[in-house]
């Protein structure tokens, strides 16, 4: 057994001084592997969706005490889930689902104000705070309170309650699970000392249009009917409980499994190139094969790529 695993990873007479591991069809066979599985995926997900596809462990409450903590650090009030809101995020999320966006406003100019006006909340200040992507609640808070225009919202002393929805679906062609934070407040904050309250909706910049501060936020002139989530099973006030969350979760995360494939393939090589280059310059063997440390680089500038491009994103 340790001869054969000295044959797979370090360079010796049995592999003609270069790892098993390392020979072109070795790694013709793995690119072959992972091109085939590349196409299986998508097909695999869609036939058998409870065994391969996008699940996440994201929680409302997980999210709300994260929130709350920031808040906390940063001597605000903290806020309280309320059922409207709550269901006001719901209804975005199932908007953009079956609009096929990922905007705060959708392709035909509904704002997510209407969304919360539909769902009864009759705020005075209003924001929204979206994310997609991501796998753990944790996540989603630390990015939105890296972003300037996101940390307003999470942190403004204006917002008393809060309203959460995590929905999984198809949004671009791709599986994916989106995170809807509604914050309002139907009531005006307390005004500073020697100082005026600026009563403008707090949103990210790119959502709607700057508009002077007003007294009061101005209720939309139409109030839709909700649109109701495709996936509530339960009527009433609570619907929208019902989330991805609480539905059965594929066997395999697809996302995170595909993730962790390709992190633990690179981090390989790039071990094996490493161990390569210490046992070769140990033993002063000289061979004619390429550079590892270019190889190394390389690899290591695709890993990196990678950590980019799985990252969720947020608006």
């Amino acid at each position: 057994m340790i001869n054969f695993l000295c044959h797979l990873f370090l360079p010796r007479a049995s592999n003609n001084y270069r790892s098993y591991l390392l020979h072109f069809k070795v790694i013709a066979s793995l690119v072959f592997v992972f091109f085939s599985l590349g196409l299986l995926t998508p097909f695999l997900t869609t036939s058998f969706p409870s065994v391969l596809g996008v699940s996440s462990d994201i929680t409302s409450q997980q999210l709300v005490v994260l929130t709350n903590e920031k808040r906390q650090e940063n001597g605000d009030l903290p806020l309280v889930l309320n059922d409207g809101l709550s269901q006001a995020a719901a209804n975005k999320a199932t908007d953009m689902f079956n609009k096929n966006y990922w905007a705060h406003n959708a392709p035909d100019g509904t704002t997510p104000w209407v969304f919360i006006k539909a769902a009864g909340y009759n705020y005075t200040y209003a924001g929204e705070n979206l994310a997609r992507g991501y796998n753990n609640a944790s996540d989603v808070v630390n990015a939105w309170m890296a972003s300037p225009e996101h940390r307003q919202n999470m942190l403004s002393p204006n917002y008393q309650n809060v309203g959460f929805s995590i929905e999984t679906g198809n949004l671009g062609g791709e599986n994916t699970v989106l995170v809807v934070e509604m914050l309002g407040s139907t009531n005006l904050a307390q005004e500073p000392s020697g100082g005026s309250v600026n009563k403008e909706v707090v949103v990210p910049a790119a959502a709607i249009p700057s508009s002077p501060a007003a007294s009061v936020v101005t209720t939309p002139a139409l109030t839709p009917t909700p649109v109701l989530a495709q996936s509530r099973s339960v009527s009433g006030a609570k619907a929208f409980l019902v989330s991805a969350a609480s539905q059965k979760a594929p066997l395999i995360n697809s996302k995170s499994f595909s993730l962790l494939v390709v992190n633990f393939t690179l981090f390989l090589f790039i071990f094996i190139l490493v161990l390569d280059m210490i046992v070769i310059e140990k033993k002063k063997i000289v061979r004619f094969v390429g550079h590892n440390l270019d190889h190394v680089l390389f690899l290591s500038l695709i890993l990196f790529v990678i950590l980019i491009i799985f990252r969720g994103t947020i608006i």
